[in-house]
C-alpha cells in the first residue's frame, strides 16, 4: 500500500482504535472480549500499554487502519524476556502488506529495544488467516489449548505461535 506510515500512538488515535477493535469484539472470534470498548476505557489502554511497550499504528491518507502492540505476555519475574503481540486492521484492510509492515517494524522495535527474548501470539484457532500471516513472518506454533474460550455460544480453541528473537 503506498503512502502508509507506521509511526508510535498516539492519545489521539485512541477513537480510531476502538473502532477498529470493537468490529473484531461484535462480528468475530478474533477476540474473545464479548462488549465494545468506550473511547475512555481504549483511551486507558493504550497509554498503560504505550507507557512501557512498543506500540504502534499504520496511518493511510490521515485515516488509522491498523495497530498493532505489545505488552507483557505473564506477570512472573521469569517471563519477563517474553512479550505478547496484538495486532489488528481495519475490516478490509488484510491482504494489502499493511499488517506485515506494522508487525515488521513491531518485530524490528522489540529487536533494538533489547532485552526480549521471545514474542508470543495468542491466535483463535479458526483464525487461520492470522495463523498463516504469523507463520510468514517466522512464527511458530508451539501449543494448541483446547476449549478455552466461549464465545458466540460455543467454545473455542487457542494456539500459541511464538518467535525467538
Amino acid at each position: 500500500m503506498n503512502e502508509l506510515t507506521i509511526r508510535p500512538v498516539k492519545e489521539a488515535d485512541s477513537e480510531a482504535i476502538a473502532g477498529i477493535y470493537n468490529y473484531y469484539v461484535r462480528e468475530t472470534t478474533v477476540t474473545f472480549d464479548e462488549e465494545p470498548l468506550t473511547v475512555a476505557r481504549m483511551r486507558e489502554r493504550v497509554a498503560g500499554i504505550s507507557r512501557s511497550w512498543p506500540y504502534l499504528v499504520a496511518e493511510a491518507a490521515g485515516e488509522i487502519i491498523g495497530y498493532c502492540y505489545v505488552h507483557p505476555w505473564k506477570e512472573k519475574v521469569a517471563y519477563g524476556r517474553t512479550l505478547e503481540t496484538t495486532i489488528y486492521l481495519r475490516n478490509g484492510m488484510t491482504s494489502r502488506g499493511v499488517g506485515r509492515r506494522l508487525m515488521e517494524a513491531l518485530i524490528g522495535e522489540c529487536r533494538s529495544r533489547g532485552g526480549t527474548h521471545s514474542l508470543i501470539a495468542c491466535i483463535t484457532t479458526e483464525n487461520k488467516g492470522s495463523r498463516r500471516f504469523h507463520a510468514s513472518l517466522g512464527f511458530e506454533e508451539v501449543s494448541h489449548f483446547r476449549e478455552v474460550g466461549y464465545k458466540f455460544g460455543r467454545y473455542l480453541d487457542v494456539n500459541d505461535m511464538e518467535l525467538l528473537l
